[in-house]
């Protein structure tokens, strides 16, 4: 097992088999100590918060694979705070993909002069580019494709890919009488074939329940009781 790459929130091993092992950590994004799932920094340490995080995304993963979406995600050891992952290639230096269902966060502070904030957005889907240096900027469609980032066809398949990915987490959410409101996805390649990566979790969404947010592992609680 080699070490490859130290991230924000996890640690990144070559294994022997060609396969990548994660070790999830209890670093969560945010500012200023508040989490933020969409922030591109570490914000504060939660502890419990990379197994909860590892928990949740094994729960999600197995679901959506069950339901016959392409995921890299081969097994986890829980008690290790370990995910063994298929290989993947980023799109650019990497993408990530976020979907609405409500408007609040990033998409009040840009557009607050137009939208009220909790409104529907019915899955609205974003793309940014993984750039901590230009605070991870969003990108359009016509962008990434004069960029030769993401071709138009690859980008539809994406958004249709997140949005019916988004809505399958949502309506497990809801099973639990909680509400999506955001989330945060990545896809690389593997062998040519788009997957989902990287992990589905408390620190990539906001969920709320009986109208108030909740904290990344009180949402592993009220899912994995």
């Amino acid at each position: 097992m080699k070490h490859v790459y130290e991230g924000k929130t996890k640690t990144v091993f070559a294994l022997d088999n060609g396969h990548y092992l994660l070790k999830f950590k209890d670093d969560v994004t945010g500012t200023n100590g508040v989490f933020d799932p969409g922030a591109n920094t570490v914000g504060l340490s939660i502890e419990g918060m990379g197994q909860g995080g590892l928990r949740l995304t094994a729960h999600f993963f197995e679901m959506l694979q069950a339901n016959g979406v392409k995921t890299h995600y081969v097994q986890s050891d829980i008690a290790n705070s370990t995910m063994e992952v298929l290989p993947a290639e980023a799109f650019g230096n990497g993408l990530e993909v976020i979907c609405r269902f409500k408007a609040v966060g990033s998409f009040m502070r840009r557009f607050g002069q137009y939208a009220v904030a909790g409104q529907d957005l019915d899955a609205l889907v974003e793309v940014t580019i993984k750039d901590d240096e230009r605070e991870d900027p969003p990108i359009t469609k016509d962008i990434l494709a004069m960029l030769d980032i993401l071709s138009n066809s690859e980008y539809e398949s994406l958004k249709a890919q997140t949005q019916k990915i988004c809505r399958m987490v949502r309506d497990d959410l809801a099973k639990y009488g909680c509400e999506l409101y955001d989330i945060k996805l990545e896809f690389g390649k593997n062998n040519g074939e788009v997957l989902l990566i990287d992990e589905i979790s408390g620190g990539n969404m906001r969920v709320y329940k009986d109208g108030n947010i909740l904290e990344p592992l009180e949402l592993v609680k009220i899912v994995l009781q």
